[in-house]
């Protein structure tokens, strides 16, 4: 078989048994069992070895961490070393990951990043690399197109006004049809690996919630109290004052539109809770991981701490911790320190050795020694917070400053290397 097609008959594989488990019953007779991820032994401690073993990769953590591209750069190495299909999804609707990957107009639909892309940086990838933002407004249209139980009812919903409104700009739709989106894309079985690029942390917990606050808000009473001027013409005296307040704030008609979206929306209603369901069982499952990407600045290292519990808390794995913008380690060594101390006490001494004025030479040799000690003091420091981590995942990678921003494959594959053993 060519090596070409090993990827496509391995997912399809996949999706027969995710999409048995999916629905919580056991795969028909004489279906595959799902095979190990990859056909080579996991490294316990590296993200190569955690990697090989998961499906699903959701990279999390505060903005401006570095985020989007560790998640791109962890989808590349993984393309390059293990082969497959590997998808990178971006919820996150920044720009920097068409950018980093070397290609224009990624959108909801999945993007093959070209051959000629890894060959500019050097590689050459053993499988293939897709990239994806999510377009919160295809994506609910979608998911209207695929579920609604008749044309009818999904040409209204796709014309009411409210609608329109909810599904382009409403926060909470964007947390919802993202994690929709995530289980759509896993049980098509079409990729080996996906990684997901969410939100800064706090906006990743909605992004957790959100499917099940939609079940729970389809079956509330405040729904309830919504259509009913559309179910009935009777109104209770107890909700007589509700109406007639929201009447005379929002007028007759928005309310009109309220009541018939979410009459629409209810024939959808058992669909909402039992892909709610399934993805709360996708998120805990042993195929999914969690990758916290953040720095060792105060505010984002809490931020991290934060969501490491949160996840912990919910039960689900905590696979690894990637820290950008650590100071390289040879600022900690002892005989690198003794150099620096040295060469500021003897400044002096050294500056008649070497050409030009002796003063001048002192003075650079003084501020370039004190600076190394500087930041060794601060390289110690991030160590110390580094040990005192209340949190132990699986990985533990360190990214050094880069003298430079990360704006194509070469940067990627330079980052991914620093995370991957």
């Amino acid at each position: 078989m060519p090596a070409a097609d090993r990827p496509r008959s391995r997912s399809a594989e996949r999706a027969r048994g995710r999409a048995a488990r999916s629905a919580g019953s056991p795969a028909p007779p004489g279906s595959p069992e799902l095979p190990p991820p990859r056909n080579r032994p996991a490294r316990r401690g590296s993200l190569d070895g955690l990697l090989a073993s998961r499906e699903i990769v959701i990279a999390c953590g505060p903005g401006g961490v570095g985020k989007t591209t560790t998640a791109a750069a962890a989808a590349t190495m993984a393309a390059w070393h293990h082969g497959g299909r590997v998808l990178v999804l971006t919820i996150d609707p920044a720009k920097r990951l068409a950018d980093a990957l070397g290609v224009s107009g990624i959108g909801n639909t999945e993007v093959r990043i070209p051959d000629e892309v890894f060959a500019e940086a050097g590689i050459r990838p053993r499988g293939e690399l897709w990239a994806a933002m999510l377009d919160t407004k295809q994506s609910w249209d979608d998911l209207v197109r695929r579920h609604a139980p008749d044309a009818s009812t999904r040409d209204q919903i796709l014309a009411n006004p409210l609608y329109r409104n909810i599904s382009g700009r409403f926060v909470q739709s964007h947390d919802y049809i993202a994690m929709e989106r995530l289980y759509e894309l896993h049980s098509e079985g079409r990729y080996d690996l996906i990684v997901v690029d969410t939100p800064p942390t706090r906006n990743a917990l909605d992004f957790l919630d959100a499917p099940q606050r939609l079940a729970d808000f389809f079956s509330s009473r405040l729904l309830r109290w919504l259509i009913a001027p559309a179910r009935s013409r009777v109104i209770s005296m107890a909700s007589r004052p509700f109406y007639q307040v929201a009447d005379r704030i929002l007028g007759t008609q928005f309310l009109a539109d309220i009541a018939e979206f979410f009459v629409l929306f209810q024939s959808m209603y058992d669909g909402f809770v039992t892909r709610a369901e399934a993805v709360t069982r996708l998120l805990s499952d042993r195929r999914t991981t969690f990758m916290v990407v953040a720095t060792l600045e105060p505010t984002p290292l809490r931020e991290a701490e934060f969501f490491a519990e949160e996840l912990r808390r919910r039960r689900l794995h905590l696979g690894a911790i990637v820290l950008n913008k650590v100071l390289p380690p040879y600022l900690r060594r002892p005989a690198a320190i003794g150099v620096a101390e040295q060469m500021k006490l003897r400044a002096a001494d050294l500056a008649k050795d070497l050409a030009g004025d002796p003063a001048v030479t002192e003075r650079v040799l003084t501020e370039v020694a004190e600076s190394f000690l500087n930041f060794s003091v601060v390289a110690r420091r991030e160590a110390e917070q580094q040990a005192e981590l209340g949190i132990t995942p699986e990985v533990l990678a360190t990214v050094p400053f880069f003298d430079a921003d990360i704006y194509d494959m070469g940067g990627l594959v330079q980052l991914g290397r620093q995370i991957w053993d």
